[in-house]
């Protein structure tokens, strides 16, 4: 059985100790073989996750495996709003970023530019998987603090 791509999933059934509806990354090379991770905690909106991994005995568990979008920085290709409710209308070329929750909810953060520089909120909006088919994802380089080369 051919393994899915590293990356981020949510589980739609259990997978070992893992219970559905989990935000994971999954890692089809792992060590001592391919397993799920879950996320220890978040920073600037993005999921860290746990060092040791819950490794995949049997390979078809696989199918409980739902591909997400990567974590980062989107831009808007047609107008939408968050949920039913219409809480919040993000509009054709906002820029945005695209996060989780542990239940793998979809979260998305509105970055503001404040003296020069992107500042990306700590409070962001619910949506759903469905909605993110308005978003094109942005290359953004991203880079530690302390890797900075002086200014």
């Amino acid at each position: 059985m051919e393994l899915p791509p590293c990356g981020l999933y949510r589980t739609t059934g259990p997978i070992g100790s893992v219970d559905e509806g989990r935000l994971v990354y999954f890692h089809n090379h792992g060590n001592p073989g391919p397993g799920v991770y879950l996320p220890k905690e978040w920073r600037y909106n993005r999921a860290e996750f746990e060092g040791k991994g819950h490794m995949i005995d049997d390979p078809g568990l696989v199918r409980f495996l739902q591909p997400l979008p990567p974590e980062g920085f989107y831009r808007v290709v047609e107008s939408f709003h968050c949920c039913d409710k219409q809480c919040r209308l993000f509009e054709q070329d906002a820029l945005l970023q695209l996060g989780y929750n542990s239940d793998a909810d979809p979260i998305l953060f509105i970055p503001e530019l404040v003296d020069s520089m992107f500042a990306v909120p700590a409070k962001g909006w619910k949506t759903t998987l469905e909605t993110l088919g308005n978003l094109r994802q942005l290359r953004v380089p991203v880079t530690k603090r302390d890797t900075l080369p002086p200014q």
